[in-house]
């Protein structure tokens, strides 16, 4: 895929999978079905598959080059993950380190590591297994988490539980090594590159800002699953944990990216994948898509 150039920044999509996930109406339970087929003809099929009423989405990682840096947004799920909650995620196997040589990024090469949120589709990639041991895949890069969900991370005790299991083998390992740092409310990463609160979907949920040249992005993470939350910001995923919270803080984000022209990047957009959006009445529209 061509890369989006915004001013000095190079933004290349790394993809592991894009296919149907889960019915619409329980990955955005808000959104009644009317507003699906209303929109059937720019949602389909990159976003929704109107056959199976099913939700398309994607598992992707973002590469960002600027200023000699090489930052990684959300590192997918990881191989060979005990994963008990998600059957999609459970031992799963991918290919992401070499789709990331492909895209002429080697692990060595990568700076800083961006999770926007820890949850398992967001983390898995922090690690890989050597030699029966969880060590940072990433050897030189400063690995970023939201303090707020590592304190809750590390207080999974449930051995049945998705948390557990993921603290073990994707943060914790990172934390060993002395390559994490957490953070809290904000943190500027260098001259182009800012993360920023936005809880909601999880209690550290963030976006990351890109500004250069006068061009902007904004990577969302979560707080966008599907494009019709951007039609319908109030409606959140069914995996927002605190729901009041993640609707503030979508409406919040988007008002923003309209006002100031921010690229739009969510986490698991499918196909079309970053969008300009605008304000339509209550709510908002895609006026373009980028990639």
């Amino acid at each position: 895929m061509e890369p989006i150039v915004l001013g000095d920044a190079e933004i290349i999509r790394v993809r592991e999978f894009q296919g149907p996930f889960t019915p619409a109406p329980v990955i955005v339970p808000g959104v009644t079905a009317a507003t699906w087929k209303e929109n059937e003809d720019w949602l389909a099929p990159d976003h929704w598959d109107p056959a199976t009423d099913s939700y398309v989405g994607a598992l992707q990682t973002w590469v960002i080059r600027h200023g000699g840096r090489t930052v990684l947004v959300d590192t997918g799920v990881g191989n060979g993950r005990e994963r008990p909650d998600s059957p999609h995620f459970h031992q799963r196997q991918g290919d992401l380190l070499a789709l990331l040589a492909a895209a002429g990024v080697q692990p060595e090469d990568v700076d800083t590591v961006v999770n926007t949120h820890l949850h398992a589709d967001h983390v898995g990639w922090n690690t890989v297994d050597r030699d029966g041991a969880w060590v940072p895949a990433f050897p030189n890069a400063l690995y970023l988490l939201p303090a707020a969900d590592f304190a809750g991370l590390e207080a999974a005790t449930d051995p049945q539980s998705d948390g557990y299991h993921m603290f073990a083998d994707s943060i914790l390992p990172v934390r060993q090594a002395g390559q994490a740092m957490l953070w809290e409310d904000r943190h500027r990463i260098d001259d182009a590159l800012t993360l920023e609160a936005a809880p909601g979907h999880t209690p550290g949920s963030s976006v990351l800002r890109l500004a250069s040249r006068g061009e902007r992005a904004v990577f969302v993470g979560d707080l966008l699953h599907s494009p019709v939350q951007i039609l319908h910001p109030s409606c959140n995923s069914c995996f927002c944990e605190d729901q009041q919270q993640a609707a503030a803080s979508r409406l919040r984000v988007l008002e923003r990216a309209a006002d100031q022209r921010e690229l739009v990047i969510p986490a698991h957009f499918g196909g079309s994948a970053a969008a300009e959006v605008r304000r339509a009445g209550s709510g908002f529209s895609v006026s373009r898509w980028a990639v």
